[in-house]
């Protein structure tokens, strides 16, 4: 649907898209004649101050302003001192303990619920819920009643056992 101008008294089609304010949401639609006039006397930076301009370009580029430069100056540092540390000769990269294996319940219970040992807490659940419908006693079809029950045992203690892992 074409607009008619904005502009007091012009009946012309307003093509133009011009911004009312200047965080850019809200636009006037001028014909090309109103629209480059309008945008010749336009100051996206009216009202402003030097120091909130640059703040603003700053805020635009950047994102959030930089409430404490002394602490930006100390991240920066701690920043540069890690990439030295690990670009030459790995400094305490080299000392960081090992994560500790999975232990022996933790492994029988992923092989259990048919996971690889880098399954999450997300995969944990699916695999319980979908093998707690092959196995439940009351719907599983291809067991017996008493082997179903013991399978679902198993599954239930599995899932417990990584659920306490996870958390």
């Amino acid at each position: 649907m074409i607009k008619k101008c904005d502009f007091n008294n012009c009946d012309k089609a307003g093509v133009c898209r011009a911004p009312k304010t200047r965080d850019l949401k809200e636009y006037y639609f001028f014909c090309k004649e109103h629209a480059a006039e309008y945008n010749k006397n336009w100051n996206f930076y009216q009202g402003m101050s030097n120091d909130e301009i640059e703040a603003e370009w700053e805020r635009q580029v950047f994102g959030a302003p930089l409430k404490d430069k002394a602490q930006a100056s100390a991240e920066t540092t701690d920043y540069i001192n890690f990439l030295n540390d690990f670009i030459h000769g790995r400094g305490n990269f080299d000392r960081m303990p090992k994560k500790p294996r999975p232990t022996g319940a933790i492994t029988a219970a992923l092989k259990t619920l048919e996971l690889p040992p880098t399954a999450t807490l997300k995969d944990v659940r699916a695999a319980y819920r979908r093998l707690a419908k092959l196995y439940h006693p009351d719907t599983a079809k291809k067991l017996n009643a008493k082997s179903a029950a013991e399978k679902f045992a198993g599954l239930s203690a599995a899932y417990k056992t990584l659920e306490k892992h996870f958390k």
